[in-house]
């Protein structure tokens, strides 16, 4: 595994979209990896692909629960709505208020192409909902309820 440099703000990648991911091979597995520990060094709960200048739909998330890895994630469900305070790997200081969904279900493919469906509710739908924006080149600051703040 190996640590990724996480594109910042102000570079055009973060506004494009993704696309799918259709070989499943050593390269992704180590790409997914790379994640999770580019996120973990980060003190990030999610990242996505573009984060890392890659235009693929994988996405990885741990709120605390355990690590989540997410291939061509689709939302399929959305319900409620949550304000609460949101951040971003690539806005690194910077924070808001959004409104994001109070429940989602997604679908996703592992690393190996096996379809799985997540449930996620407060923080794990607000995590899945601002990862997969990204893949199509949303950032949270789409999402705010007040305005953009600094640490």
């Amino acid at each position: 595994m190996a640590l990724r440099n996480i594109v910042k703000l102000g570079d055009p990648i973060l506004y494009k979209k993704s696309r799918v991911v259709e070989k499943f091979d050593d390269r992704l597995a180590t790409l997914i990896d790379d994640m999770f520990e580019t996120m973990y060094d980060g003190n990030g709960v999610g990242l996505a692909a573009v984060q890392v200048g890659i235009l693929k739909r994988v996405v990885v998330i741990d709120i605390g629960e355990g690590p989540i890895e997410l291939v061509n994630p689709e939302i399929t469900m959305s319900e409620g709505e949550q304000i609460s305070q949101e951040g971003c790997l690539s806005l690194p200081g910077k924070w808001a208020d959004t409104s994001r969904p109070q429940k989602v279900q997604i679908k996703a493919q592992d690393r190996n192409g096996k379809w799985q469906v997540f449930t996620g509710e407060d923080l794990k739908a607000k995590a899945f909902c601002h990862e997969i924006d990204h893949l199509d080149g949303i950032l949270f600051t789409s999402h705010i309820v007040g305005e953009l703040k600094s640490e």
